[in-house]
């Protein structure tokens, strides 16, 4: 395995403090390995398009970073050259006796496989190194379950979390062999413990579905409501620790946690924007992407990614100071394309933001400046701790959100009440004035796509 280097093992392997994940146990952090299987092929993927890719390295950093996320004391760090995934343990029996002796030696109590595993894989492990193993999917299913504060990001991530664990049943139970007694009106004889136990879950999943309708009905209708006054949305997108809740503090000042740490936002914080020309938008903060996410947490967290699908403008928070900032970017375009918004989308919602401007030498700092502005998307260099880039990325916004709404000059005669009922419930109503004659002009704001609809009421008052 190759392993952490001295100074990444310190950092990562000292015990969590005290504004993280809680420890595992009452009597401290669990110690834990990390190992991250290497294919052969992303390894020569990497050679031919190397910033489409994490590194071997950022892997491995960022799998001691999700281990270090729900407060676990990493004893050992390293990765696993993989040539042909084995069906039974995932890694070859060599590397599994390897592992084992690490385990055994540092008194592991928790290994972290950075991978998939099936069922089969995940018991034959945690039966060779007699320790609780976790592949990806559940690591980052435990921290979000850490991360979760409000109901509606509590149903989702045990919705994810249950889903995860039916097609588990396999290796999650010791009991499989015993029946329930039943006089055989369902599944024959009787029903078996592993049938029983899906069954419960199903109806547990089926129960947090129809809370989770209740709030995305909830959610569309604020969203109707945000449509109809012709308050547009702009949404924050970005890999988790990008900087999102800093960048939407800096322009919304807004309380919202920003921490140095994996996920630390996963209930979506929406806040009214005022630019100083007296427009305004709403700004939504969303949960982090990561690199392989979960598909079980892209279903459950439909309802809230839907605020970025919705979104008039979305902003892409880098953190450009990282080595992986390419590679993280490809993985949250990904991510943007599996929830329905496709690269020319892309190309037309987004802005990139590059973030952590503070942190890079002057020499980078010069040629991400010079850079800005020349890719795919806008861009823009800022820091959203000093300040440095935030007025520039606000008249880009201002100036992006108005390509989408025109103004128009409204005259409503005495008579046109209805008119100025559906003024003020479908546009922006930006002043007022009353004529002697009774009659009042307006100017409004609207969506482009929305003046056929002022068109026809302005042509029945006539």
């Amino acid at each position: 395995m190759k392993k952490l280097t001295g100074q990444e093992r310190q950092a990562h392997g000292r015990p969590a403090s005290a504004d993280l994940a809680p420890p595992v146990s009452p009597a401290g952090p669990a110690r834990a390995v990390v190992a991250v299987p290497i294919r052969k092929q992303a390894e020569a993927q990497q050679q031919t398009q190397p910033r489409s890719y994490l590194t071997a390295g950022e892997r491995l950093s960022e799998a001691a970073g999700l281990a270090k996320a729900i407060g676990l004391e990493i004893r050992y760090a390293g990765t696993v050259p993989l040539t042909q995934p084995r069906p039974a343990t995932l890694f070859g029996s060599g590397k599994v006796e390897e592992i084992g002796e690490i385990v055994s030696a540092e008194e592991v109590e928790v290994v972290i496989v950075d991978h998939a595993l099936t069922p089969i894989q995940q018991r034959n492990l945690e039966k060779a190194w007699n320790a609780k193993v976790l592949d990806r999917t559940g690591l980052i299913l435990e921290i979000f379950g850490e991360r979760a504060h409000s109901k509606a990001g509590r149903l989702q991530v045990e919705l994810a979390r249950l889903t995860y664990q039916k097609s588990r049943l396999v290796r999650s139970w010791t009991h499989l062999e015993r029946q329930r007694g039943g006089f055989g009106f369902l599944g024959g004889p009787g029903e078996t413990q592993i049938e029983a136990d899906r069954r419960a879950i199903g109806e547990r999943i089926d129960s947090i579905k129809n809370e989770l309708g209740v709030v995305e009905r909830t959610r569309r209708l604020h969203r109707k409501r945000r449509k109809q006054t012709q308050l547009q949305v702009v949404s924050l997108v970005g890999y988790t620790n990008a900087g999102k809740s800093t960048l939407f503090n800096a322009l919304t000042g807004a309380g919202v946690l920003a921490r140095d740490m994996l996920f630390a936002t996963l209930d979506p914080t929406l806040r009214r924007v005022k630019f100083p020309q007296g427009e305004t938008f709403v700004l939504s903060d969303t949960v982090g992407f990561v690199s392989e996410l979960p598909p079980q947490l892209i279903a459950a967290f439909h309802s809230t990614l839907e605020e970025t699908l919705e979104a008039d403008l979305i902003l892409h928070v880098r953190d450009i100071a990282s080595q992986s900032s390419e590679a993280q970017a490809s993985e949250v375009e990904k991510v943007l394309s599996e929830i329905g918004i496709d690269a020319h989308e892309q190309d037309a919602r987004v802005i990139e933001v590059w973030n952590k401007a503070d942190l890079l030498p002057p020499d980078e700092h010069e040629r991400f400046a010079q850079q800005a502005g020349q890719g795919r998307h806008s861009a823009v260099l800022v820091s959203a701790v000093t300040g440095e880039g935030l007025e520039a990325l606000a008249a880009l916004i201002r100036q992006r959100l108005q390509k989408q709404m025109c103004t128009r000059t409204v005259v409503v005669s005495p008579s046109g009440g209805p008119l100025i009922h559906w003024l003020y419930e479908n546009t922006e109503v930006l002043s007022r004035r009353d004529d002697p004659d009774g009659s009042m002009e307006f100017e409004v704001r609207i969506a482009q796509e929305r003046e056929g609809d002022l068109d026809r009421h302005l042509a029945t008052r006539h």
